[in-house]
């Protein structure tokens, strides 16, 4: 179902259309108006260019956290390698015990 949602960044109101809960809508409109006044602190930069400095720090903090989460599912994957060579090794090894435990066994 598609929502209508209202808010607000930088005193300016947009409408959105979106399948997502109100709530989430609201907390997106609220990182941008964050960085939104960050950009414009300082400054006196038209809307547009506040729009745009802002567009390109969030995609920036985007494309950094989307790094940061390939990193994790790199290592994550080399954990679960690990692992799963380590549980062959653990399985050999106890073939092997089981092995000399009979041999032992036979003297």
């Amino acid at each position: 179902m598609t929502n209508r949602i209202t808010v607000t960044i930088g005193s300016q109101s947009y409408t959105l259309l979106s399948e997502e809960e109100p709530s989430y809508v609201h907390s997106i409109a609220a990182q941008v108006n964050e960085e939104l006044s960050r950009v414009t602190e300082h400054t006196h930069l038209s809307s547009a260019d506040a729009a745009m400095l802002t567009a390109v720090n969030l995609t920036d903090k985007y494309f950094k956290e989307r790094e940061a989460a390939d990193n994790l599912r790199r290592q994550l994957k080399e954990y679960l390698d690990e692992g799963s060579r380590l549980k062959n090794e653990i399985s050999d090894l106890k073939r092997e015990v089981f092995r000399l435990q009979r041999q032992i066994e036979k003297s």
